[in-house]
């Protein structure tokens, strides 16, 4: 999964990266309102962790900025104010989940699968397209009951292809949903093409059909036709 977790205790901040990063995520932390908007306005999430007391702004006017952008993402208010009143406002603007602190990096990561499990797949462990078989929690590909050996890498991207069906992927969106901030590093994207090429190869060697479709000069698009 993409997360983007907005907090601005720094230590917290860096423990549930760290934590959520061993749990094969993407994971970016931003500490201020600003920078949360900045993000929010450029990159898409699967979801988000979001505190209400910001040192620039309140937290919870960033949740219609995020329907707007990026209305498939989760929402989850993390929040030292156990207020009802902040509980049924975060959730009337379109929250999925709230949840208090202190708590449990365990519970969070729970937390964090049960939202997207909502979601992308209404609460379905399984992500089936055509003769495509996805065990999320196992991280396993089926191809008419072949299991795939996929990278992490190859198993994300094809999980980015088939969260998001005709829908045109640019190269850059799909380079900085792979691999966060640190894409900032790149100088080009032909690693997109190396996983891809091998993705499509793998798929077409077990038995699969390639619903790849190249725009050329802008991206991809996962489709049937």
């Amino acid at each position: 999964m993409k997360l983007l977790i907005i907090e601005d205790e720094k230590n917290l901040l860096e423990a549930i990266v760290t934590y959520l990063s061993r749990e094969n995520n993407i994971c970016e932390g931003v500490s201020d309102f600003n920078s949360a908007s900045e993000k929010i306005n450029l990159y898409l999430y699967d979801v988000i962790m979001l505190d209400i007391m910001l040192p620039d702004g309140n937290g919870l006017e960033l949740i219609p900025m995020i329907k707007k952008e990026n209305p498939e993402a989760g929402v989850i208010i993390v929040s030292a104010r156990d207020s009802l009143d902040d509980k049924v406002s975060g959730l009337d603007l379109g929250a999925d989940d709230y949840l208090t602190k202190p708590f449990n990096l365990s519970e969070l990561n729970a937390r964090v699968k049960a939202v997207w499990r909502r979601k992308k797949n209404k609460g379905k462990q399984e992500i089936i397209f055509s003769e495509i078989k996805m065990l999320h929690e196992s991280r396993e590909v089926f191809i008419h009951e072949t299991k795939l050996k996929l990278t992490r890498k190859e198993y994300d991207l094809l999980l980015f292809f088939i969260s998001n069906p005709g829908r045109m992927l640019t190269k850059e969106a799909i380079a900085e949903h792979l691999w966060g901030d640190y894409i900032d590093m790149a100088d080009h994207f032909d690693f997109i093409y190396t996983h891809l090429n091998n993705l499509r190869r793998k798929i077409k060697q077990a038995g699969g059909n390639n619903y790849v479709q190249t725009v050329y000069g802008v991206g991809y698009k996962w489709t049937r036709e």
